[in-house]
């Protein structure tokens, strides 16, 4: 009797359990949804979760509410998003740093970026530009390559931080080309700007939005694009047409937490891949510097599993480390 009753309160609880999880995913979303952006307000990030957020409430027909968590190059907001419950009213705007630096640099995550989140699409591309001050004398990759190797010094070069995008890309250069350069990391690109402007580094790695503005005026000059084309320039090329092989992905991603219920997954990837092609947002996009780019979540998914790998060796031989 005993054992029957546990083995049919057992059948209730896990039919409750269906239910809650089967319940929201066809008429999703019933309520607000929290969106996770992993930077402070008022930066590109943030400007970017709040464009999604609007074209996803305007088509999910609920408010996506964008909370802003900084800190830890974006890690503390994606081990909350991996720590929320799997049932779609809690999703996040992730970078590659969140997602594929983050395991190359951290040797303790609060989060398990492979098996820890539900990759929902990839949204876009956002390449970083290698600059340099206008007296520099070298005006594309293969000078400044060239410039490094008869330099004896190695040529000091300014990011946003040590373990940004912008330092992968300059030691992915040194790797390949077999040349040697001196790190200043800087408290973001605007910082890096002013030391460039006063004189006291040469080169930088800076995203698409913080160099625009100063290429654009011939205050500095652009060397290359790491990794990929994009509008803003369309004439400079990247470092494999340049003779630098290496061509990673750099960009944005939405997330969810693990085992996301696949209609939820589907309903919310289909709303972006439809923002996506809306031409108001791609124009708002392509200005900020993002290429809007859509990829199915379990394509991306892949392609971070790959690229993980790839930034690891990466940061083994330039000894890059964050905790």
């Amino acid at each position: 009797m005993k054992h029957s009753l546990c083995s049919g309160l057992a059948a209730i609880c896990m039919s409750i359990a269906t239910v809650a999880l089967a319940q929201p995913a066809g008429d999703y979303p019933t309520r607000p949804v929290k969106l996770i952006v992993p930077s402070a307000p008022g930066g590109g990030a943030d400007a970017f979760g709040r464009l999604l957020g609007d074209q996803l409430s305007k088509r999910l027909k609920q408010p996506f509410v964008v909370e802003n968590i900084a800190g830890a190059a974006g890690t503390i907001a994606i081990g909350q998003l991996a720590h929320a419950r799997p049932d779609g009213y809690t999703i996040a705007l992730g970078t590659m740093t969140t997602t594929t630096l983050a395991p190359a640099v951290y040797h303790q995550l609060p989060y398990d970026p492979v098996k820890g989140l539900t990759t929902l699409a990839r949204v876009g591309t956002s390449p970083i530009i290698l600059v340099a001050t206008a007296d520099l004398p070298a005006n594309n990759l293969k000078e400044l390559i060239e410039l490094a190797r008869r330099s004896q010094k190695p040529i000091q070069f300014g990011t946003w931080g040590q373990g940004s995008t912008g330092h992968f890309c300059a030691e992915v250069l040194a790797q390949k080309a077999g040349i040697k350069l001196d790190h200043i990391p800087f408290k973001g690109g605007a910082a890096v700007m002013t030391a460039m402007m006063g004189d006291v580094i040469k080169v930088g790695w800076l995203d698409i939005g913080s160099g625009t503005a100063a290429v654009k005026t011939g205050k500095i000059k652009p060397l290359a694009m790491c990794t990929r084309r994009t509008s803003n320039f369309p004439n400079v090329a990247t470092y494999k047409e340049q003779g630098v092989d290496f061509d990673q992905w750099t960009g944005w991603a939405m997330y969810a937490p693990a085992a996301l219920p696949r209609p939820i997954v589907d309903k919310i990837a289909a709303a972006l891949k439809d923002t996506l092609q809306d031409p108001s947002v791609m124009a708002k996009m392509n200005d900020w510097g993002i290429t809007p780019d859509y990829l199915g979540g379990a394509e991306q998914a892949a392609v971070n599993v790959r690229e993980i790998e790839v930034w690891k060796r990466v940061a083994r031989e330039a000894n890059i480390t964050l905790d």
